[in-house]
């Protein structure tokens, strides 16, 4: 079966996905847990091969902390399957009822998005946490992930699609592609998958968007800021700016460059500088910076790069209105944070950060669908419109109007006969 037949016979099963009772669907997810436990050594395996496959191919060290398959990552998706079964449903959820006349009832519900398309980097748990929430949802989804963990990928899915299936899900609520070209094959099913989620670079994005009539949700790069203004209090700055860069260095919301208030600078940098050499963060930064202290000299590049490594660019600003000028003109609109005691600074900071996330004193790494309360996510929108942010289950829905009569017709509205009287009785 090809992918545009098997996206075809996944969106006519798609109804039937999103009628699946909650108890079957968090059952499910009770199951695929279970499943995933008990197949630990058969995914470390296959995990393994990859490894070595990686390193065979020379793959950046920044990929490999990703495709790496852990204890610890497995306890993390096993725990945020948990956590996903305890969250409310949302699905079928009546958002508003109105009346339009007596007899006349409309009613807006929640409703799954249908067939949903996610092509992701090389991350294994990141198959387990899409997967998982898309049936929490109430969605089909189609999977495509990096080529670079086909293995440990091809036992995660047949793990939690046999597990779904056996639970009562659909047969069609899941599909894993596997080659590299039923991507394109993917792009042109635009009758049949109604979102597609990219997770990759810039460019594979922009790929991504300029090759389907499909809606198209995601993020390109993760070009994230950490802003010191004059009034910070450097005990919360050292952890919070280690922590953005060095807690998972290859992720999205790792930081990427550090403004400083000129008035801060002779508090932060003596001994920011010396954690910087004791985790051997290499320090790009613009001359003020450079004249006291060793680093390379940043370019205007630096400031548009996303490094996903042991390096940080760095800049001095005059004022606040600088540091978030530059920050809406480099960044990419992904998370962003103000270290300040000042209340008024921070408030102006949120105002006027153009950014999908903006925080006050605490790390950027915080930008996460599972820290959010969400259970996981699919990924991180930038955009504007349905989803911004982490994409729990909330960004997975989209609603429907019921419309509940007793014979009217709009003839006798349009001639006057009978009149609207909207009224809200939700």
């Amino acid at each position: 079966m090809t992918i545009q037949e098997k996206a075809a016979a996944m969106k006519l099963d798609s109804p039937q996905m999103a009628a699946a009772p909650t108890e079957i669907r968090n059952n499910a997810l009770l199951e695929i847990k279970a499943a995933l436990l008990a197949n630990r050594k058969a995914i470390f395996d296959a995990n393994a091969q990859d490894l070595e496959q990686a390193q065979q191919n020379n793959i950046p060290e920044a990929v490999v902390k990703r495709l790496k398959f852990t204890e610890q990552k497995l306890l993390d998706v096993t725990n945020g399957l948990e956590n996903l079964t305890a969250l409310a449903d949302q699905v079928h959820q009546v958002q508003f009822i109105r009346e339009l006349d007596e007899g006349l009832t409309l009613v807006r519900e929640s409703c799954p998005i249908g067939v949903i398309g996610v092509i992701f980097e090389a991350r294994p748990d990141a198959l387990v946490q899409i997967a998982s929430l898309c049936i929490k949802s109430g969605n089909c989804a189609i999977l495509k992930g990096g080529s670079e963990t086909m293995h440990t990928n091809k036992v995660l899915f047949d793990l939690i699609y046999h597990a779904a299936v056996q639970s009562g899900l659909p047969e069609n609520c899941l599909f894993q592609a596997e080659l590299r070209e039923e991507i394109s094959a993917l792009l042109s099913c635009h009758e049949s998958v109604d979102l597609i989620i990219p997770r990759g670079s810039n460019a594979f994005v922009q790929y991504i968007m300029n090759n389907t009539k499909i809606p198209v949700m995601g993020h390109a790069d993760g070009i994230c800021h950490i802003y010191v203004d004059k009034d910070f209090d450097v005990e919360k700055a050292i952890p919070v700016i280690l922590d953005a860069k060095t807690q998972y260095t290859a992720a999205c919301n790792a930081v990427e460059t550090l403004l400083i208030h000129k008035d801060a600078l002779d508090i932060l940098m003596p001994r920011l500088n010396e954690a910087l050499k004791a985790h051997q963060i290499e320090l790009r930064a613009t001359h003020e910076i450079a004249a006291q202290y060793e680093c390379v000299p940043a370019s205007e590049e630096d400031f548009a790069t996303e490094y996903l490594d042991l390096i940080l660019s760095a800049k001095t600003v005059e004022t606040i209105e600088e540091a978030v000028h530059h920050i809406n003109r480099y960044g990419s609109h992904h998370t962003d944070c103000i270290i300040t005691q000042d209340k008024a600074a921070a408030e102006y900071f949120m105002n006027m950060v153009d950014s999908a996330g903006v925080y006050q004193n605490c790390s950027t790494r915080f930008a996460d669908g599972f820290r959010y309360g969400f259970g996981a996510e699919v990924g991180i929108s930038t955009g504007k419109i349905h989803a911004r942010g982490p994409v729990g289950i909330e960004g997975l829905l989209t609603y429907k109007y019921k419309l509940f009569g007793n014979g009217q017709i709009v003839a006798d509205y349009a001639s006057g006969k009978k009149a609207f009287h909207f009224k809200n009785l939700k």
